[in-house]
């Protein structure tokens, strides 16, 4: 019978701290690339799901059908797996397929079709009414989706994109399994694999505060965007 190893409950500042700072700044580094990345992807992608279909201001139901097919493809393949299937394409790109920066292209990747489907969504709710006012004063597609369709949806895309940030978050603890580095390679090497689960619970603490300051940033100015 294999003996379990007795577990630790102590959390060393002196030793575990300056590794725990490190390893949120890897994680605000790969949230904050695959937000920036992704998230301005996924508004592209989104904008020609909504400007194409039927009845869109760019309808074309090729390019939609062909679109949307992309995306319901990528989208539900889950990111460990999406990890190995990109693994090619981030060696060819940066010359290897472990670190943060390489998990940023994958996360990049999954987010991309996730913020696609948010953005394709909000505008969908957007009264087409204002759109239709837009074009009977001239207005062009183009200035009408850069100054009107963004700009109304914009306090319902901020919420989205809070939403999004939680969901990278927890890629980029699902990529430490792989070499990915940030908070869950800490609490995995640190605390899971040593037996001590108060660089667990540290971890999973430090993890909740980063969530909670996005979800209320995001509260706040998207409230600010839809009462201005």
């Amino acid at each position: 019978m294999i003996p379990v190893p007795r577990a630790d409950h102590s959390f060393d500042w002196s030793f575990h701290g300056p590794k725990l700072v490190e390893s949120l700044g890897e994680t605000l580094y790969m949230v904050g690339a695959t937000l920036l990345v992704g998230g301005a992807l996924g508004l592209v992608l989104g904008l020609a799901l909504y400007t194409t279909r039927r009845g869109g201001l760019l309808g074309n139901r090729g390019v939609f059908a062909a679109l949307n097919l992309v995306v319901n493809v990528f989208r539900p393949i889950p990111f460990l797996i999406l990890l190995m299937v990109i693994a090619p394409v981030t060696v060819f790109l940066l010359g290897t397929r472990l670190g943060s920066s390489a998990m940023v292209v994958a996360m990049s990747f999954a987010a991309t079709f996730g913020v696609s489907r948010i953005v394709e969504q909000n505008l969908v709710a957007i009264d087409p009414g204002i759109i239709e006012a837009a074009r009977a004063t001239g207005a062009s597609r183009w200035r009408i989706i850069t100054t009107l369709l963004v700009p109304e949806a914009l306090g319902p895309l901020i919420l989205g994109y809070t939403f999004v940030f939680v969901a990278v978050v927890d890629m980029s603890a699902l990529a430490s399994i792989i070499d990915g580095g940030g908070l869950g390679a800490f609490a995995l090497d640190y605390g899971y694999k040593r037996w001590n689960f108060a660089v667990v619970w540290v971890t999973v603490v430090v993890i909740i505060l980063l969530v909670q300051a996005a979800q209320a940033l995001g509260n706040h100015l998207s409230r600010r965007v839809m009462h201005r």
